[in-house]
């Protein structure tokens, strides 16, 4: 089974529009475990009326602190860290399994808008969100303009994932995206959990693995599976003005924790775009 971990606080329409990604899309049962940091909007009411394991903050907590509570929580042999605002592509974990498995990989991420094969499409990709958020961004963030924003990106989702499937199957590059991360628990075993010390927490954990992988051997660096293309409503939790974390004391920034000679060696194999 797949354990998908999301933390939410708040944006209701976002949240039934991502469970409605993830019942319409998923070939596979899974275990949806929430960490729901204090919403006022009914968020966490939400999940629970749609079966998911729901843990209650009573404040807003970073990225990893509660990304570590739903490891703690979890079942599942698979682990998916995924985005709240986020559209899964159609068979995405059937894709994900099989990737994973041709690849031998224990730590992978869906590609999207901030990545692709190319700097070049990638490039593409987001100038064209940029057209169809600016343009219909203006308007209250609903289920329908939500789906308003992600039909005049992409017109027919399906055909439009399925094209990516073909030309991409089973192909990945090392690297990542942070919003839809997939983590094996061998991964986690070998990695550890997220540190808590820090937001930029995809930046850590693709660093751990290379840095794992040059010290030890025993698992590959994260990679992009490029044919698991999952749409990202960029910065609409910033939009969305979410309370100070309660653990921002904690937070440290990625050149404390990983020197600029370390940066270097670690990141020159990826393409940042």
């Amino acid at each position: 089974m797949i354990s998908i971990i999301t933390a939410v606080h708040n944006q209701l329409a976002m949240n039934k529009l991502f469970v409605e990604s993830l019942q319409r899309y998923s070939t596979f049962p899974f275990e949806l475990v929430i960490i729901d940091n204090a919403s006022s909007d009914n968020s966490a009411e939400y999940f629970e009326s749609i079966g998911a394991k729901v843990i209650r903050n009573q404040r807003n907590y970073s990225y990893p602190y509660t990304q570590n509570q739903g490891i703690a929580a979890a079942t599942g042999d698979i682990m998916a860290f995924l985005n709240n605002d986020i559209i899964v592509c159609p068979g995405w974990d059937a894709l994900l399994l099989e990737t994973m498995k041709v690849n031998q990989l224990d730590i992978i991420t869906s590609c999207g808008i901030e990545q692709v094969e190319s700097r070049e499409a990638s490039i593409r990709l987001r100038r064209k969100w940029n057209y169809a958020k600016n343009l219909l961004g203006i308007l209250p963030t609903s289920v329908a303009t939500l789906k308003a924003m992600h039909w005049l990106m992409y017109g027919n989702w399906r055909t439009f994932c399925k094209k990516r499937d073909h030309d991409f199957h089973n192909a990945v590059k090392e690297g990542f995206v942070g919003h839809s991360v997939f983590c094996s628990r061998r991964a986690i075993e070998l990695l550890g959990t997220w540190d808590e010390r820090l937001q930029a927490a995809d930046f850590d954990i693709y660093m751990r693995s290379k840095q794992r992988n040059l010290n030890f051997g025993d698992i590959k660096p994260c990679h992009i599976a490029l044919n698991i293309f999952n749409h990202h409503y960029i910065r609409l939790t910033v939009k969305s003005k979410p309370q100070p974390f309660a653990d921002a004391q904690n937070i440290i920034k990625l050149e404390q924790k990983w020197s600029e000679e370390e940066r270097k060696n670690l990141l020159k194999d990826i393409e940042l775009i």
